[in-house]
């Protein structure tokens, strides 16, 4: 069994066995996490917008709300320049695996992957350039390995990386299939539909494996309330180690 396998058991047990084990530290206070958003420019204006980076600020906010550790988690815009509160680094290809590394050598409970950005067939965008599937794969392998880890990418076409990244150990959101725009990326937007659903269920989800299926449904309601079509149908999958696991490790209540 490996070892991450039997460290996230105690810590479901530790979640799960009474009043004085609930105060204790949450089962993500030792993971890793990067959040990234990858551009600033609408769709279809090329204007610029804070879509990407609203939904950058406020993911964080809420993972470190559902016990995340501030310490152990960075974020990445293209403007971070515009941000001097925020602690944001540039959203360079580079830039991001070696803040994931440097965080996971700390961090050695798990790993979260979270962009959000505009999305193409052959992947997602990061300051101009596409971040294809296969290397999304090695940077997420080369820096957090066999450990737990959960990569959530809100963009179009972001199906596209299931295949890829799909493992044992990953479970893996997408804000569309492979063939699918997804939609909320305008000026007049405050996030993109897939990020407002996160934002709206992560508060209230058990766990992530729950988050997943709720956050289908959510985007799903959305985008028939707009009129929006055809629908992006995200993603979802979880690899068999991880599937029994994740359910015993709860966010902090909301």
């Amino acid at each position: 069994m490996p070892r991450w396998v039997v460290a996230a058991c105690i810590a479901a047990v530790a979640v799960f066995s009474g009043p004085a084990a609930i105060a204790g530290p949450s089962p993500f206070a030792n993971w890793a996490a990067v959040v990234v958003s990858g551009d600033f420019h609408a769709a279809h204006t090329d204007n610029p917008t804070e879509t990407f980076d609203n939904a950058r600020r406020d993911v964080s906010a809420e993972l470190i709300r559902k016990g995340f550790s501030a310490a152990n988690l960075r974020e990445f815009s293209v403007r971070p320049e515009l941000y001097p509160q925020q602690k944001v680094a540039k959203a360079d290809l580079q830039l991001i695996y070696e803040g994931l590394r440097d965080v996971a050598q700390q961090a050695t409970g798990g790993c979260l992957v979270y962009f959000s950005s505009h999305g193409a067939p052959s992947g997602v965008v990061v300051n101009g350039q596409i971040l294809p599937p296969p290397l999304m794969d090695q940077l997420i392998t080369d820096t957090c390995g066999k450990r737990p880890t959960v990569v959530i990418i809100s963009a179009c076409f972001s199906g596209v990386f299931v295949p890829a990244l799909a493992d044992n150990n990953r479970e893996i959101i997408t804000a569309a299939r492979p063939d699918r725009s997804s939609f909320g990326c305008s000026e007049s937007d405050k996030y993109p539909y897939f990020d407002a659903c996160m934002l709206q269920v992560l508060p209230h989800a058990h766990d992530f494996i729950a988050l997943g299926p709720a956050v289908q449904d959510c985007v799903a309601r959305r985008e028939l309330e707009t009129g929006m079509s055809p629908a992006s149908e995200p993603q979802f999958f979880v690899g068999p180690q991880l599937r029994p696991i994740l359910p015993l490790m709860a966010f902090a209540p909301g």
